[in-house]
């Protein structure tokens, strides 16, 4: 048994490294989220000293903004005087880039290298063809027997380490006290950060290669305490924390919380000046043509605009696992992955099974599919293996030369041809779920209360009351080539997985008999008869949206063919704007090339400029343009006077927004400790993760080319995230009261909270430690700024 106190330190040191994800389920995720307990400002003041990282925006980004007149002068001004510095907002800016802030790295680079080599070689997870010794041992065991073979750590033979990793510690740790051993655990998780984020990752979701291939942060330190006693390194380095300028640092701060306020001054005017959407009433509601749930993802913002503008139809905004805590079986390769936030507990599996009468076509489909899998595994194996490789190159270089040179010259035909070319695998298969119970499964349905649930939580939390003849689940997922963190662009409330197979199935529960008559009989929700709901997905990289209607009664075959049309001029409009392009023909070419051009850096922007949700009724911002810098959210208060949806968007999407824009805030301002460094000196290792150049530490957050326009030049504005939420002010502290979880990350300036309280004419207020809430813009100011809110709304569209 463990050293009680030994694992006390250690759990508790291990609170600071944040979770890194592979490269197939990326993950966006606050990489500090073991410090959201502490308040914003110590929080970072302490990443700094751990990990030698910069925790506040650079002068030159501050200086970017403030040309670009996103920071009002009169906020900085404010700020400063209130903090008591007797400078002019242009004098703080001059001040700050002329006492830097340096940032040193204590680690040691020698010994980061060596963890780094052995990390790579036990984490691999099938590049690699020959295979690290022992590994089923478990890293501490087979690192052992192996060392002796590594001149660099001097070992003479095995008996010279001792047997477990918990032996280890406890001889090379026994002169130092606890305290001490909590220091020199700390120290050495946050030095390679991104590796023991990942193995953190391996334990807390309990993966196939954690169960095959065991590795702890107890193992890792072992190993890395060893190594650094044979290279004579020090434990615990002195003065291991970055130089400081306490009174620079300040100046940063209150920079950013000035960018913040601006930021919300002009959201909040933009609002309001729009309240009177929110006061107009209709006795009798015109029914839609067709309706769209569509994620609250800041790329469906634009997306609703254009399809709301391209005939008499109704969108919605909702979390894109839509309200399905599952796991999604591929039929393709066999593998399950999460396709739910990582917040929640997977209860279900979503697998595929053929659609009645064509089983002839899924055995096809699945004959097609081994043959592939195989081809690809038999080419891979020719490429990799010595005695073939070469022989392979020399052969088949003449045929990957020409396949190069059509996937540079000709990207967006090449895209279109494997599109028109790929079987359409939605019309052969139809989504079946069942219980999610370890190798079991399969076996255990789902009973009908659990579907209806499911199907009433969607209608709830967004506020629904009518039902069109066609509705839509519309997932989103992104078609890029070339790029390691594709993923990072698909659905992130679906655990960076497309959300198709989420919306397909929320389509086949919400058009079953039974979940619909219990609907009525429990809940007087009345769906029509002629109602059909639909499985789609938004390709966020063209703008295309797919419907899955192999199951639309020949009834609505018109209706179907017309809304395609219109979708297609959706689609024209979104690519011209996001892509700033007038011939809107050429627009969508533009996009299809990039999702398929293989030296593309950047096929599309993902989340970045991220500064808000929006918690409210789709009237209040349907007329807005808000530039894909807002996550949207449908709810009516209303319809929830007891705020059980509310309390349930508050503690899932909100804190997983919050998660994403932290991952992009982190990102943006250290890119290389928080982010994924050039995609240009990129290395992928073991299928799971990148490093920069031919090793050192796991990359855990985003490319440098995902969150900025040029080497010099933002993006992304780093700003905390601003949640807008159209409700009573005792609504929501009620819920607030109720969890101290959130109210602890509004506290702590995590996330800022604002209301738009109906009974105060619609004032937007903001929350402060204590349930103080201020307005955010004065009366005056309102009155004064509505023309230069029309002005900024024009201004930020792309």
């Amino acid at each position: 048994m463990m050293n009680s106190k030994l694992q006390q330190s250690l759990n508790e040191a291990s609170e600071i490294v944040g979770t890194t994800w592979p490269l197939y389920t990326f993950v966006t995720s606050n990489p500090l989220v073991g410090f959201e307990k502490k308040h914003f400002s110590e929080a970072v003041n302490q990443a700094e000293t751990l990990f030698g990282a910069r925790s506040f925006p650079e002068v030159a980004v501050y200086r970017q903004a403030w040309q670009r007149n996103e920071i009002l002068e009169s906020e900085v001004a404010n700020l400063l005087k209130e903090n008591g510095f007797k400078t002019t907002p242009s004098e703080s800016l001059k001040q700050m880039e002329i006492e830097t802030v340096t940032i040193e790295r204590n680690h040691n680079a020698n010994l980061d290298r060596l963890v780094s080599k052995w990390l790579a070689a036990f984490m691999d997870e099938g590049l690699a063809e020959w295979e690290m010794p022992n590994k089923n041992e478990g890293f501490y065991n087979s690192w052992r027997k192996l060392a002796k073979y590594d001149s660099e750590i001097k070992v003479r033979n095995t008996n010279d380490i001792p047997s477990t990793a918990l032996e280890t510690l406890d001889i090379l740790l026994k002169d130092y006290s606890q305290k001490e051993h909590l220091e020199i655990f700390k120290h050495h998780l946050a030095a390679l950060p991104g590796w023991t984020g990942y193995i953190k990752h391996r334990n807390e979701n309990d993966t196939a290669w954690q169960r095959e291939y065991p590795i702890t942060l107890l193992d890792y330190l072992a190993v890395r305490l060893f190594i650094a006693k044979q290279l004579k390194a020090e434990f615990l380095p002195k003065n291991a924390s970055p130089k400081k300028h306490l009174e620079t640092l300040t100046l940063r701060h209150l920079w950013l919380k000035a960018w913040e306020g601006s930021w919300q001054k002009q959201i909040s005017t933009t609002l309001e000046n729009n309240k009177n959407e929110l006061k107009s009433k209709t006795s009798q509601p015109q029914i839609p043509d067709a309706q769209f749930a569509l994620c609250i993802d800041t790329r469906s913002e634009m997306m609703r605009r254009h399809i709301e503008n391209a005939g008499n139809y109704e969108t919605f905004g909702y979390a894109g696992f839509f309200g399905i805590a599952m796991d999604y079986k591929n039929e393709n390769d066999g593998i399950v992955r999460k396709s739910c936030p990582p917040i929640l507990g997977s209860a279900y599996v979503v697998s595929e099974t053929p659609q009645e009468n064509k089983t002839d076509k899924a055995e096809k489909f699945a004959k097609k599919i081994q043959l592939k899998n195989f081809s690809e595994y038999f080419l891979r194996r020719l490429k990799n293996m010595l005695p073939s490789a070469f022989g392979y190159v020399e052969g088949s270089g003449i045929f990957y030369g020409f396949s190069l040179v059509g996937r540079t010259l000709f990207p967006g035909y090449n895209y279109r041809k494997s599109t028109l070319q790929a079987t359409d695998y939605e019309k052969i298969y139809q989504p079946k779920i069942n219980k999610c119970s370890g190798e079991n499964h399969e076996q255990l349905d789902i009973p009908l209360d659990e579907k209806v649930a499911i199907v009433k939580g969607a209608f709830d939390l967004t506020g629904w009351k009518n039902f069109a003849p066609l509705v839509l689940f519309v997932g989103h997922g992104s078609h890029t080539a070339n790029n390691p963190f594709g993923s990072s662009l698909d659905c992130g409330a679906c655990a960076a997985s497309p959300g198709r197979h989420n919306a397909r199935m929320l389509a086949k529960m919400a058009n079953l008999k039974d979940v619909r008559n219990t609907l009525m009989e429990k809940y007087a929700i009345e769906i029509p008869k002629d109602t059909v709901f639909i499985g789609a997905e938004h390709n966020t990289t063209t703008d295309e949206i797919v419907i899955f209607d192999a199951d639309v009664p020949p009834v609505q075959t018109s209706a179907i063919q017309n809304l395609k049309v219109n979708l297609a001029k959706a689609q024209d409009n979104a690519t011209a704007e996001r892509l700033n392009k007038k011939n809107k023909n050429k627009s969508v070419s533009q996009a299809q090339s990039n999702a398929n051009n293989w030296s593309e850096t950047r096929p599309e922007w993902g989340l970045a400029k991220n500064a808000s949700f929006i918690i409210a009724p789709r009237k209040l911002t349907k007329n807005l343009n808000l530039d894909g810098r807002c996550f949207l959210h449908s709810y009516d208060w209303e319809r929830d006077l007891e705020g059980a949806a509310l309390e349930g968007i508050m503690q899932g999407p909100m804190v997983v927004t919050q998660w994403i824009n932290n991952h992009y805030y982190f990102s943006t301002v250290d890119n290389e400790t928080f982010g994924g460094g050039s995609k240009i000196t990129h290395n992928i290792t073991g299928k799971f993760g990148v490093v920069q150049g031919n090793g050192g530490d796991l990359k855990m957050g985003l490319p440098l080319e995902s969150v900025n326009q040029s080497d010099n030049e933002m993006y992304h504005q780093p700003l905390r995230l601003s949640v807008i939420i159209q409700a009573p002010i005792e609504n929501i502290e009620s819920i607030l009261n109720k969890n101290e979880n959130l109210k602890g990350l509004l506290d702590n300036e995590w996330i800022y909270l604002m209301a738009m309280d109906p009974n105060d004419n619609y004032r937007i207020k903001k929350y402060s430690k204590g349930m103080n809430w201020n307005a955010v813009i004065s009366s005056e100011a309102n009155t004064k700024s509505t023309k230069t809110a029309s002005k900024v709304e024009i201004a930020t569209a792309v």
